[in-house]
């Protein structure tokens, strides 16, 4: 049993692209859940795990596409990811200045009033503020490393 799930990523590289990029975009929309709204640059970096999981499933149920093209599309997309993060890392780190605008979180109401309420009393949600971290390191660190290892690992075995 153990050998079948240590050499699933070997097996099914493109596959296992795919569910690592669910994992990360479920963990971010389950922390937002929990209430840590995404800033603007938390958003960019949901978008090439879309795009990851979207090529992982037409690639898997499409098995005549070129593995080799398909996991070097992976790897660009990761790579992406890992550099959006890597400037958001920064701006929290206050390394540079990051987005001139900021996001907010609203829960649209039923009625239009309502809404409007909502908008202007959200707060904002600032990009440069670290809202969660672990061991020192925020989300956008954690997302930085995973990314990266996940450029790497697609990249190998493209060349493979």
């Amino acid at each position: 049993m153990s050998d079948t799930i240590t050499s699933f990523p070997n097996r099914e590289p493109v596959l296992f692209a795919g569910i690592m990029a669910t994992l990360v975009l479920g963990s971010a929309f389950g922390f937002q859940l929990a209430g840590y709204p995404p800033c603007e640059l938390c958003w960019w970096q949901r978008y090439p795990y879309m795009a990851i999981m979207a090529v992982s499933l037409i690639a898997t149920g499409m098995k005549s596409l070129p593995r080799k093209w398909v996991l070097i599309m992976l790897a660009l997309l990761f790579a992406t990811d890992a550099g959006i993060a890597a400037f958001h890392f920064g701006v929290e780190q206050r390394w540079w200045e990051g987005l001139a605008t900021c996001s907010s979180y609203v829960n649209i109401a039923d009625s239009v009033d309502d809404a409007l309420k909502a908008i202007m009393d959200a707060p904002l949600i600032r990009c440069d503020e670290i809202a969660w971290s672990l061991f020192g390191i925020s989300m956008a660190g954690y997302n930085f490393l995973i990314a990266t290892a996940m450029t790497a690992f697609c990249a190998n075995k493209a060349r493979s």
